[in-house]
């Protein structure tokens, strides 16, 4: 667990996100949309985030990755597993931090942890930031669809999402969240149980319902 619990708040406003990728950018129009302030970094400087600063509107602006990191009441890290260790650690004490990686060898290098299966990429990220409460949150479903495939609470065969923490509160502020974009959430458990929804496994970027979600969990082999 980490060495200092998350704070936990009922109203968080601002969400930083880290990373501005397909997964970043589709978080930042989300959050927008559903009334959070958003503050967006990536690793070429707040200029090149102009473009989309302006599509998501007045509810976002660009920083750099420190600036996100201490604006965010919540943080997103959606960067390549490879960058983890250029997530700044000392602005993220005490917060909850989404991480919605997996690993591709083909673009982050043979990690031997990983390959082994004696870790997860969430686990690696929470070692990273001792403070911080890491919860597994986005990372099996296409970019596209973030924006695209929610529908309200109680809609038949509504599309449900995972996520795994070592901390309930962080599983509950995700499951709220997951509500909000339009998404049931199904609790996988412990980070060390996160592997479950990453890639090749039955669960991963694939449309399900909570019902098929909590099967493929189970159908999942490491």
């Amino acid at each position: 667990m980490p060495q200092r619990a998350a704070r936990f708040r009922a109203c968080m406003t601002t969400v930083g996100i880290i990373g501005a990728g397909h997964i970043g950018s589709a978080l930042a129009r989300g959050f927008a949309k559903n009334g959070y302030d958003v503050v967006i970094a990536n690793s070429r400087g707040p200029e090149t985030l102009s473009d989309l600063v302006a599509e998501v509107g007045d509810k976002a602006r660009a920083a750099t990755a420190q600036d996100a990191a201490e604006a965010g009441d919540i943080v997103v890290v959606t960067v390549p597993l490879k960058a983890i260790g250029d997530v700044p650690v000392a602005p993220l004490a005490g917060k909850t931090v989404l991480d919605t990686n997996n690993y591709y060898f083909e673009r982050d290098g043979h990690i031997a942890e990983l390959n082994e299966k004696k870790t997860t990429t969430s686990q690696m990220l929470q070692e990273h930031l001792p403070e911080s409460v890491v919860v597994k949150a986005f990372n099996h479903i296409p970019a596209a669809d973030i924006t695209t495939d929610g529908t309200p609470a109680g809609t038949e065969n509504r599309r449900a999402l995972a996520t795994s923490s070592d901390s309930d509160e962080a599983v509950a502020l995700v499951t709220r969240i997951y509500d909000e974009f339009g998404f049931d959430a199904v609790n996988v458990g412990p980070l060390s149980e996160s592997w479950r929804v990453e890639r090749d496994q039955p669960a991963y970027v694939v449309r399900q319902n909570r019902e098929e979600l909590e099967q493929n969990l189970a159908r999942a082999q490491r």
